[in-house]
């Protein structure tokens, strides 16, 4: 079926709060994909789209020509996609030009797994039975499976389906022709929208059939997010930020950042760690495009066995001596990097979660504020670090064991600025973080964080192979005569860093953890 179909991205996703502060809300990540891929997919190879462009909308246009080369996009530009005279209605006024024959229209935040696209013979609206209408406009269908009217959100009734954003337009020249006068009457209407257009075409006779879905996906807002994220079958675990993302298709990787000096300088060192990482494909503002590579998830198969190879890897292919500065600018370098980054994240999390820095027992243990703790930490001793080659987010699940030997996946942009050399402890601190504090078990809540008053739980669930091969990582540091203190104190120091980075209560989990960590290893 070759058909029209209109996605309108141009809106501002308020109701998904920070996820939208950086992206489009087309662009949040669902499963392996951002939502618009769903969409992409969900319909024949030879469909031409129209798509809205608004808020953030040259991320959603780079997008979708990176990862979709071969379709055909129409991208229209929309100047009110917020404040007075904005709606949906006057959005899709401005691809009208675009769509004279019949076509569909598919909001960006809705997805049906296995969509089968019905035959534009006929109007039709698609519909889903929910628990109650707080978030969703409702239509009533008759016994022949006729739509009779809408109702505004909270007003649908018993048997009413919700409207799930997706509407097959046969008489499109009704539709618009509607649409239009409806806009004329009152174009400061900020509710106008597709649903209210039908509703105007049901009382002039036009005859709309109602369709029930059983396998919708919203992400419309936080909640049906977090539900979609749980129910779609194609999906990973990857710990999420609010300034970047991670998609995975067939034969490449998408990576994004909002910051689009971070993509610049992500491919500029991947050109440096060579055939450590995949081989970058592309690049555009604010993503780059890579290989995809087949392996085996380290988190997963490493073993106390195999570790031993694997560190023994990193110092001969990745950890070579590097001098890219003095070693006394390498160790201001550190020394920013590692204290006052850490004393600003941790101003950010006790800002962001309203939380006073004080003394608390945590896992039955008296610790004092954390500030307080800092002061005990002797930042030139841990600052004189080993300039090395780095990764620079050197954990498992960034790590792949192939055929070959491994590959090395998100490695960072660069070590307190630096491209070339990095300081080889943090690579070990973070890679012994990471058998601890796994992703996995993250993304399924496998952790504990109880907060009463002055008295907090924090602890975390192991995989046996993590376990064991953490006790074979620190013989391996004792026996190479490196610093394991320093690795530990690193280790607390990253789990304070990441707490204001995540959501809750997983950075409330990170900044306790930290805390309580860091304490215990000053007292060694």
């Amino acid at each position: 079926m070759n058909c029209k179909v209109l996605i309108t991205t141009s809106g501002t996703g308020a109701r998904l709060r920070e996820l939208t502060k950086n992206t489009n809300k087309a662009l949040i990540r669902i499963g392996k994909k951002p939502a618009i891929s769903y969409i992409i997919e969900a319909y024949p190879k030879d469909t031409n789209f129209v798509v809205t462009l608004g808020y953030k909308g040259e991320q959603v246009k780079d997008f979708l020509e990176l990862v979709y080369p071969e379709k055909e996009f129409t991208f229209v530009l929309i100047d009110k996609y917020e404040g007075a005279g904005a709606s949906l209605g006057y959005s899709m006024l401005q691809t009208k030009i675009n769509l004279q024959e019949p076509f569909i229209y598919h909001a960006c935040d809705t997805i049906i797994e296995g969509l089968l696209v019905p035959s534009l013979k006929e109007n039709w609206v698609i519909g889903a039975s929910v628990k109650n209408f707080d978030q969703y406009t409702s239509f009533h269908i008759s016994e022949d499976n006729l739509v009779t009217g809408f109702s505004k959100k909270k007003e649908g009734r018993l048997g009413d389906l919700a409207h799930v954003g997706l509407v097959g337009v046969r008489d499109y020249e009704r539709y618009w022709r509607t649409l239009e006068r409806l806009y004329r009457e009152n174009p400061n209407n900020s509710s106008l929208n597709d649903t209210i257009t039908l509703s105007e075409m049901i009382k002039e006779g036009v005859c709309i059939r109602g369709i029930t879905s059983k396998i919708w996906l919203d992400i419309g807002n936080q909640e049906s997010l977090n539900e979609a994220r749980a129910k779609i079958s194609d999906r990973f675990d990857n710990l999420d930020k609010v300034d970047e993302s991670l998609f995975f298709f067939d034969s490449f990787v998408i990576k994004f950042f909002s910051n689009s000096e971070k993509v610049t300088n992500r491919v500029r060192r991947g050109e440096i760690l060579g055939n450590l990482v995949p081989k970058t494909l592309e690049i555009r503002t604010n993503f780059y495009k890579y290989e995809y590579v087949n392996g085996d998830k380290y988190s997963e198969v490493v073993t106390p066995r195999d570790l031993g190879r694997f560190i023994t890897w990193a110092q001969k292919n990745l950890w070579k001596p590097e001098t890219e500065i003095r070693q006394a600018d390498f160790k201001e370098v550190c020394k920013c990097f590692y204290e006052l980054k850490t004393k600003e994240r941790i101003e950010k999390f006790l800002e962001k979660n309203n939380l006073e820095d004080k003394s608390a027992i945590i896992n039955n243990v008296s610790i004092p504020p954390i500030r307080d703790i800092l002061t005990k930490i002797d930042f030139d001793w841990l600052s004189d670090g080993l300039q090395t080659g780095f990764h620079g987010d050197f954990i498992l699940e960034n790590i792949l064991k192939t055929k070959k030997g491994y590959i090395l996946l998100d490695w960072r942009q660069d070590f307190g600025g630096l491209l070339r050399g990095g300081d080889m402890y943090y690579d070990l601190a973070k890679f012994y973080h990471n058998l601890v504090v796994n992703h996995d078990l993250v993304s399924k809540n496998k952790f504990t964080i109880n907060t009463n008053k002055d008295r907090i739980i924090c602890k975390i669930e192991r995989k046996n192979n993590l376990l064991e091969s953490e006790k074979e990582f620190e013989k391996i540091i004792r026996a190479n005569n490196l610093d394991m203190k320093k690795i530990e104190v690193l280790r607390a120091l990253i789990w304070l860093n990441m707490s204001p980075l995540h959501h809750h209560p997983f950075g409330i989990f990170l900044f306790y953890f930290g805390k309580y960590h860091l304490w215990q290893a000053l007292k060694k």
